[in-house]
């Protein structure tokens, strides 16, 4: 399927990672609700459109003539909030669109006590982002059936890249070997992220996907791993029950599971990183590259 203008709703971490791979002669648009932002989005190859709740004509003239729509932003209590803001324009006014991209999140899975789940799994979110973002993959597949266009909804694990992963907070003081026994996470390189998006997008297909790794862990391995690869010494470890940290943080914990991710392999792509040894190394022998 030919990618010829791409629209990023959410120009974010990831959306940004997509745009970076993506043929230098497709077109990207992406939204950022701050202009302050714009220099970031230019810098990775994305024309930046203003988005405070409602349509610009700069915004509409860009979606009259997208070919692959990528929505990568948090819906709330009323839903997509790009959809409950384009949907009349989607239907109507998006002529050339042949493919949509949802970024969702595990954590629609609920907790599993460490078990195994996949896309047949069937859904039981604990937290209300969670059921927010369970309702908004229920409306990108239904408008994607109204359209006949296929919609590939990515259920993403813990992400991870350049600037955001445990080196970064080892070096910065900030990481936390927080133990909680039992306890593992999957986690995605953000490359990986970008990397399924585009083979999804250049073969038009859809679907429910989970984008994560192939080895859940616990976060004490990661930040024990991280630290060997500095040379450092790990933070002390702390008790899961003792640990200081906000309400949104905690609740990660209180989801256990183990994602698999066989669907995404089915559908041809294959992780760059399948763990976090892979990925780490990777971070670790760019930031002596470029020191």
């Amino acid at each position: 399927m030919s990618m010829e203008q791409v629209f990023l709703f959410g120009a974010g971490y990831s959306a940004r990672a997509f745009a970076g791979i993506c043929p230098k002669e497709v077109a990207v648009f992406g939204t950022t609700r701050s202009a302050t932002k714009f220099d970031l989005l230019r810098d990775a190859g994305i024309f930046p459109l203003l988005f405070e709740g409602h349509l610009t004509p700069e915004i509409w003239r860009a979606l009259a003539t997208t070919t692959h729509l990528v929505i990568s932003a948090a819906p709330d209590e009323m839903g997509d909030v790009f959809l409950n803001a384009a949907r009349a324009v989607i239907a109507g006014k998006m002529p050339a669109l042949r493919w949509i991209a949802y970024l969702s999140t595990v954590g629609v899975y609920g907790d599993h006590d460490g078990a195994w789940v996949d896309e047949q799994t069937p859904c039981q979110p604990l937290s209300a982002r969670s059921r927010w973002r369970l309702a908004a993959e229920r409306q990108w597949l239904e408008c994607g059936e109204a359209l006949g266009c296929p919609v590939a909804v990515l259920r993403l694990a813990g992400i991870y890249g350049p600037g955001r992963n445990n080196l970064v907070s080892l070096r910065d003081g900030t990481a936390r070997h927080i133990v909680k026994p039992g306890q593992v996470f999957n986690r995605i390189h953000v490359a990986d992220i970008a990397g399924a998006l585009l083979h999804l997008a250049e073969r038009g297909q859809g679907g429910v996907l989970n984008v994560s790794d192939d080895e859940p862990a616990p976060l004490q391995d990661v930040v024990t791993y991280a630290a060997r690869l500095m040379g450092v010494e790990p933070p002390p470890p702390i008790a899961f029950e003792e640990a200081k940290m906000s309400a949104m943080a905690r609740s990660f914990y209180e989801e256990n599971k183990r994602v698999a991710n066989l669907a995404l392999k089915e559908a041809g792509y294959f992780l760059r990183f399948s763990n976090y040894r892979a990925g780490l190394d990777a971070l670790w022998a760019q930031a002596n590259r470029e020191t």
